[in-house]
C-alpha cells in the first residue's frame, strides 16, 4: 500500500470522511487513491480559500474534523485566511499540504517554499511525513491533535514520493487528549461572586453557545441576576424561538463598553476577556471596565460541561426554567429596499432548522435582531475577522447537514474574496440560499476611516468604492451554474427569497441596498 492510500484509510477510520481540495501535481496519488476509498467524500473547490473555509463550516456543524488537500506552499498561502478563521473558531481541521518529492527539493524548483513556517501561523500541530511507513501514524496523530481540546488546525506535509511509494499501512485512531481540569477554587470563587449581589455577567463562547450548556448558562444567569453575553462572533450560536436569548457583545468598542459598564464580575466560559478589535487613538484596547474582576472559569481547553453543572447545583439553578426566546417574526417588508428591510425579510422567512452563515457586515447589522424570534436555527459567524469566510462556510455546513437549508448572508465586498464557492454549491447541488447585500462599497471601511481619525478626501473614498463599474452578481452566479435574481424593492426581495427557500439547490438573491455609511 502506498502512502496516499494509507493516509486516506487512516483519516476515514478516524472519522474524517470529507476532504475539500484544490490539488496539484504533487497530490495526484492522493487523488488517484480516492477511487479505492469511496468512504471519503471528496469536494473540489476552485480556490484554496474555499476549501479551507468549507472544512471549517463542515466541522462546526459535525463536531468532527474535515480535511483539506492543498498544493504546496502557494496553495497553503491561498487558503491561509480561512485557516486563520478556523483557528479562531477552535475548529478541528486536518490540513494536508502536498510537497515536492524529498529528492527534488534540493533543486529549488519554482514552487519550492518553506511550508512549515507558513503553516505554523495557523496550526497548533505541524508534521512532515518523511517515509511511507510513517504516514499512517502521522495522520492519526494529526486527527487527534485536531480534536484537541481545544479544536485546532493540524497540518500534515506530504512529500510526493512518500505519497506514491509502497510500504505504508493505516494506523488505528488515537484517543484525543483529556480536557484540562478546572480548579475547584475558581468554581468556588465564581459562586461567591455571583452570590455577592454585585453586578455580574457570564461571557460565553465555544460549546457554551449551544445545547444543554447554553441552557445551563442561561439558568445560572437567570438565577443570579447576572447578564448573559456571548462573543461578538461566536463560531456557532444556537438561537431562535424556544432557545435562551443571548446578547452578543457589540463589534464597536464604544457599544461594547456600554454593555459592560458597571460590572464588578465578568465570568469567562469558553471565551477570552474582551478587547477592542483594533486600536483607536485615545481609546482603550481592554474593554473590561475599571473595578471589574475577571474570573477565567473555563477556557477553550477545558470541558465546560462539568463546570457549568457544578455551578447549576451550587446556585440552585434549573436549566429547564431558563428564559426562552418567544416566537415572533417581523412583517414582510414592502416598499423601498434598505438594509433594514433586507434583514427583516430574512427574519420573516427564515425556515426552521436553518443554518445562517453570516458575513453580512454593515448591511447585515440588523439581521440578528430581526431573526431573534424566528424558528430555531444556528448562526455561524466570522470568527477571525478575515473576510471571505461566509460563502465557503456555507458550503461546508450544507454538505454536513444536507437535510437543512443554509442561508449565506453575504456582503458584496466579502463575497468577491471567495465567490468561487458558488460553483462548488452548484456542483454538489447544495441547498444554499445566498442573500447578497450589495451596497457597492466597503462600507465597514468607510466607517473605520472616520473612527481611526484619518482625514480623507475623494481619492481615499475611491479606494473603498465598488462601483464604476457596478458588479453584476446575478451574471456571476448564473455563470457558475446557479439560479439568480436581483431585487431592487422590498417586495421583489420577499418574493425572490421565498422562492429560493422553497426550491432545492443553490440560488442567489442580490439585494441592491443603500450604504449605511
Amino acid at each position: 500500500m502506498n502512502g496516499a492510500h494509507a493516509l486516506i484509510h487512516t483519516l476515514v477510520d478516524s472519522g474524517v470522511d470529507t476532504c475539500f481540495m484544490n490539488p496539484g501535481t504533487s497530490e495526484m496519488h492522493f487523488v488517484a487513491a480516492l477511487d479505492d476509498v469511496p468512504a471519503m467524500h471528496s469536494v473540489l473547490a476552485l480556490f484554496e480559500g474555499v476549501a479551507t473555509g468549507a472544512a471549517d463550516g463542515h466541522a462546526r456543524m459535525t463536531g468532527r474534523p474535515a480535511a483539506t488537500l492543498l498544493h504546496l506552499g502557494p496553495g497553503l498561502g491561498n487558503g491561509l485566511a480561512n485557516l486563520h478563521n478556523a483557528r479562531r473558531a477552535f475548529t478541528p481541521l486536518v490540513n494536508i499540504v502536498g510537497d515536492h518529492a524529498t529528492y527534488h527539493k534540493q533543486y529549488d524548483a519554482q514552487l519550492e517554499s518553506d511550508i512549515e513556517t507558513v503553516a505554523r501561523n495557523v496550526s497548533s500541530f505541524v508534521r512532515r511525513s518523511a517515509k511511507p511507513d510513517e504516514v499512517g501514524g502521522d495522520a492519526s496523530d494529526a486527527v487527534a491533535a485536531a480534536y484537541g481540546p481545544p479544536g485546532q488546525v493540524a497540518t500534515l506535509v506530504l512529500p510526493a514520493d512518500v505519497s506514491w511509494s509502497d510500504g505504508a499501512t493505516p494506523t488505528p485512531p488515537r484517543a484525543p487528549a483529556t480536557p484540562e481540569p478546572v480548579d475547584d477554587g475558581i468554581v468556588k470563587q465564581v459562586v461567591e461572586a455571583l452570590h455577592s449581589g454585585e453586578p455580574a455577567a457570564l461571557f460565553i463562547g465555544g460549546r457554551a453557545c449551544r445545547g444543554p450548556l447554553l441552557d445551563a448558562a442561561a439558568a445560572i444567569a437567570s438565577a443570579t441576576g447576572a447578564k448573559l453575553l456571548c462573543e461578538t462572533f461566536p463560531a456557532r450560536l444556537e438561537r431562535g424561538a424556544g432557545r435562551p436569548p443571548v446578547e452578543r457583545l457589540a463589534y464597536l468598542a464604544e457599544l461594547a463598553a456600554q454593555q459592560l459598564d458597571g460590572l464588578r464580575h465578568l465570568v469567562l466560559v469558553g471565551a477570552k476577556s474582551p478587547v477592542s478589535f483594533f486600536a483607536y487613538p485615545d481609546k482603550p484596547s481592554d474593554l473590561v471596565p475599571d473595578g471589574c474582576r475577571v474570573h477565567a472559569l473555563a477556557g477553550p481547553g477545558h470541558d465546560p460541561t462539568g463546570v457549568l453543572e457544578a455551578l447549576v447545583d451550587a446556585l440552585g439553578a434549573d436549566p429547564a426554567a431558563a428564559p426562552r426566546q418567544g416566537a415572533a417574526r417581523p412583517d414582510r417588508p414592502t416598499g423601498a429596499l434598505t438594509a433594514q428591510a433586507a434583514c427583516a425579510a430574512v427574519g420573516a422567512l427564515l425556515p426552521e432548522g436553518a443554518i445562517v452563515s453570516d458575513e453580512g457586515n454593515t448591511s447585515g447589522l440588523f439581521a440578528s435582531g430581526f431573526s431573534a424570534g424566528a424558528p430555531p436555527h444556528d448562526w455561524l459567524c466570522l470568527t477571525g475577522g478575515a473576510i471571505g469566510q461566509g460563502l465557503p462556510v456555507a458550503v461546508g455546513a450544507a454538505i454536513a447537514c444536507r437535510d437543512r437549508r443554509v442561508v449565506a448572508l453575504e456582503a458584496d465586498g466579502s463575497a468577491l474574496y471567495t465567490v468561487q464557492s458558488w460553483w462548488t454549491m452548484a456542483r454538489e447541488s447544495l441547498d444554499v440560499t445566498t442573500v447578497l447585500l450589495n451596497n457597492r462599497s466597503y462600507a465597514i471601511l468607510n466607517m473605520e476611516l472616520g473612527r481611526v481619525g484619518a482625514a480623507s478626501g475623494p481619492r481615499a473614498k475611491e479606494m473603498l468604492d465598488l462601483s464604476h463599474p457596478d458588479l453584476d452578481f446575478v451574471s456571476l452566479a448564473r455563470g457558475m451554474g446557479l439560479t439568480a435574481s436581483r431585487a431592487t424593492t422590498a417586495d421583489e426581495l420577499v418574493e425572490a427569497l421565498e422562492r429560493s427557500l422553497a426550491t432545492p439547490g443553490p440560488s442567489v438573491v442580490e439585494a441592491i441596498v443603500p450604504s449605511l455609511v
